[in-house]
């Protein structure tokens, strides 16, 4: 687990807070803050461009965005969309959220960020997000435009000679294989030396123009469980706790908990998740309360069985990890050995 050393102290003592001193059930441990829905691609797994005309041309108001996030009381917030560095103001966004010493991850496609950069000032708390789903030509083909991943490459090399830290978020197939996978991982790891790497099976997104090559549960364990062989697990600088990683190729199960890191739009605290939409309500208090969280998960909702996604069971994993003397042990020696790898 690549988190640096201060938010890793931070995070910990915040879970600390809530689980032995507040005691309370459900908590928020990462914001996903949508302040649009407009975007300047057209990826195939991707549902939120498909909102009408009208909610795509909304943009959220920076004091809306940040009294979410503040009013959640998370200390870690992921602005995404859409792309987010369309907002005229994101730049206002992330110097208020950072200012209150929240970790923000700007999620990005990287094309407007050369563009955008001088908007920007590096920050311990700060850090560009850009998807990469696959070396050149596997991902131009998911996000349908050419050139993409060059742009992306060319991004982030310029941010991280301004100083800013740089993380990548990667989505995958059925139509990835464990090969396309270590390419890719060993690409951002060694070539470009991302500060850590995200990685997902792709999720069944309602709405998402292509259908048909999300990963099933057994598929994303036998994909994951090859791809982590010969130590790959241990050399890449990965931002995920060790259990979630056993999660993904089938070593350990846990239940969804993703009121853990929930979804705030234009339209409000979505619920379940923000990848089922199932209501909307105007606080994260509303969520926790007026949600009924026990008839979601694998087994009780059938959109749920397939979903292996980092929305759902990170924080699970997470909460697994504090609760165990030895895996708090495992997380806290990988997360020293992939700082002094940086």
């Amino acid at each position: 687990m690549a988190m640096p050393l201060r938010q890793t102290i931070r995070v910990a003592s915040y879970l600390f807070e809530q689980k032995m001193v507040r005691r309370r059930e459900k908590f928020p441990l990462i914001v996903e803050l949508e302040p649009l829905f407009a975007c300047n691609l057209k990826c195939e797994g991707c549902g939120k461009i498909q909102h009408p005309a009208g909610v795509l041309k909304q943009r959220m108001p920076v004091a809306q965005a940040v009294g979410a996030v503040l009013e959640s009381g998370a200390p870690m917030v992921s602005i995404a969309g859409g792309e987010p560095l369309m907002h005229p103001q994101i730049d206002e966004i992330v110097r208020q959220l950072v200012a209150k010493k929240k970790f923000v991850f700007l999620c990005t496609n990287a094309l407007l960020l050369r563009k955008k950069i001088d908007k920007f000032t590096p920050s311990p708390y700060f850090a560009f997000t850009v998807h990469i789903d696959g070396m050149r030509e596997r991902h131009d083909e998911s996000v349908a435009k050419e050139g993409t991943f060059d742009e992306a490459v060319a991004a982030i090399k310029e941010a991280q000679r301004r100083g800013f830290r740089v993380t990548t978020n990667s989505t995958f197939f059925n139509t990835d294989t464990p090969q396309t996978i270590i390419e890719v991982m060993n690409f951002l790891n060694d070539d470009l030396k991302v500060d850590e790497m995200m990685l997902s099976p792709a999720y069944a997104y309602e709405k998402a123009p292509d259908q048909e090559h999300f990963l099933g549960v057994s598929q994303t364990r036998e994909l994951f469980k090859k791809a982590f062989d010969h130590g790959n697990r241990r050399k890449w600088r990965l931002n995920h706790s060790p259990l979630f990683l056993d999660f993904l190729e089938g070593k350990a199960d846990f239940p969804c908990t993703a009121w853990a890191i929930p979804n705030y739009s234009l339209f409000g605290w979505q619920r379940p998740c923000y990848l089922m939409a199932d209501g909307y309500v105007p606080t994260y208090k509303d969520l926790i309360e007026k949600t009924d969280w026990d008839k979601y998960g694998r087994g009780k909702d059938a959109r749920c069985d397939n979903c292996m996604a980092h929305c759902g069971y990170e924080p699970t994993a997470v909460l697994a990890t504090m609760g165990s003397l030895k895996e708090s042990i495992r997380a806290a020696r990988e997360t020293v050995a992939s700082n002094r790898a940086k």
